[in-house]
């Protein structure tokens, strides 16, 4: 009896350390945390002042309805962030096929139901479950850091060729035309992630979602550079990029019709500026008239109905005319200060996996702020993207404050000083 009694103790202490296994321990990075609470506020604070007047004259003289949903949503995000944050990341691993796999399926998928929005017939971004409506493309750029760091930390030696240098082929190395051409397994790795970036980007295309096709390929090659793919690649990615950039400004009729209208309104500033320009022109006037200081909170004139939906992709231009250009910039560098701190843990991450799953996050919130930046200042086509944190957007602001937890989570066994 005592011997079965001390065995069912074993027992229990076993299970119960399996269970623990699964949530983190440590404290998470205050600094990176307090960083997403405020710009989220701020966030918070400038869609209610950007949207007030749009809501009211759609949505039967509702001012707060953008603004309840988004703070419903980001009381829900942050919930599911603290929650995230402590599971241990490791766990994440087990995601990293399924989750690509599944937003393959939904990208596939959005394109085959019809559209949601009527007028527009060519736009399928958006799946609608019941209340819900999201769009596939949050969940691929997550999908393909979370794959890439899974993968580039499996295969890190393959990547980077020691294996080679170590004398040691293996039966991925091939050779080819009798001998005389040897194809290596760190391009033969290349290939993989160029494949699977590259089929993500084209279906996200497919949506006629420009900017998200450009993002997903932006997120790829930056987990290629952290992943120490061969730095010659680069050389060659660079002038691909840049090749393709002015093949495509030069031609734009090649593109999809919506695509090519909108290079072409960056290019000639004077095409539809009751069309193509009005959106880009009156946001110019909102940063223009907004001067150093700003017209004041809630005293924008260009939210009164000319800038399209100012609650979306163009809130900064609102942000700009009512705190003016030296808040703006303090923003901006909240935006710079995140990104920072999560390289920051990245780099102090205890494994690979850790800092790649950490510094794709935040470089993935850096560089759509900064697309999102360049649409609004006129720096780039107009292709509708949303600004972090800002954007009004329920399900996609819950992913991203999602993918924060997933940070804080690498944070909690980092070597880092923690209050």
């Amino acid at each position: 009896m005592a011997q079965a009694t001390a065995h069912s103790k074993r027992t229990a202490k076993q299970q119960g350390r399996k269970r623990s296994d699964f949530w983190a321990v440590g404290k998470i990075d205050v600094p990176f945390f307090l960083l997403v609470i405020i710009i989220l506020t701020i966030g918070l604070v400038m869609l209610f002042s950007a949207s007030y007047t749009y809501a009211y004259y759609n949505y039967n003289g509702d001012s707060a309805y953008f603004f309840k949903r988004q703070l419903v949503w980001s009381v829900i995000g942050v919930v599911a962030m603290l929650l995230v944050s402590k599971v241990r990341y490791d766990y994440f691993k087990l995601f990293a096929i399924p989750a690509l796999l599944l937003s393959t399926a939904l990208l596939v998928l959005v394109l085959i139901l019809p559209p949601m929005v009527a007028s527009k017939p060519d736009f399928h971004r958006w799946i609608v479950i019941g209340p819900l409506q999201f769009q596939p493309s949050e969940i691929a750029k997550l999908a393909i850091i979370l794959f890439c760091a899974w993968s580039m930390e499996k295969n890190h030696k393959k990547i980077t060729g020691k294996m080679l240098n170590q004398g040691k082929l293996s039966r991925w190395v091939k050779s080819i035309s009798n001998g005389k051409i040897v194809v290596y397994e760190s391009f033969l790795m290349l290939c993989l992630y160029a494949g699977v970036i590259a089929a993500t980007a084209l279906l996200v295309y497919k949506e006629n979602h420009l900017s998200g096709a450009v993002l997903i390929l932006a997120i790829g090659v930056v987990m290629l550079f952290l992943g120490e793919v061969k730095q010659h690649w680069f050389i060659l990615i660079g002038i691909l990029a840049v090749a393709a950039a002015i093949f495509f400004i030069l031609n734009p009729e090649i593109l999809e019709k919506y695509a090519g209208e909108r290079i072409t309104a960056w290019l000639d500033k004077s095409f539809e500026p009751r069309g193509a320009r009005w959106q880009t022109n009156n946001s110019l006037y909102a940063i223009g008239s907004g001067g150093l200081f700003g017209t004041g909170l809630g005293n924008s004139k260009q939210k009164h109905l000319y800038v399209s939906e100012p609650q979306n992709d163009f809130i900064f231009a609102i942000v700009c005319e009512e705190l003016g250009f030296i808040r703006a910039v303090g923003i901006i560098l909240l935006y710079v200060l995140l990104v920072l701190r999560g390289v920051v843990i990245g780099l102090r991450a205890k494994d690979r996996f850790g800092a790649l799953l950490s510094m794709g996050i935040v470089f993935q919130v850096g560089l759509q702020t900064a697309l999102n930046l360049a649409v609004v200042t006129d720096a780039m086509p107009n292709t509708g993207i949303s600004l972090p944190f800002f954007s009004y957007g329920g399900t996609s602001l819950v992913m991203l404050l999602f993918e924060m937890g997933v940070v804080l989570s690498v944070s909690r066994y980092s070597r880092l000083e923690k209050s």
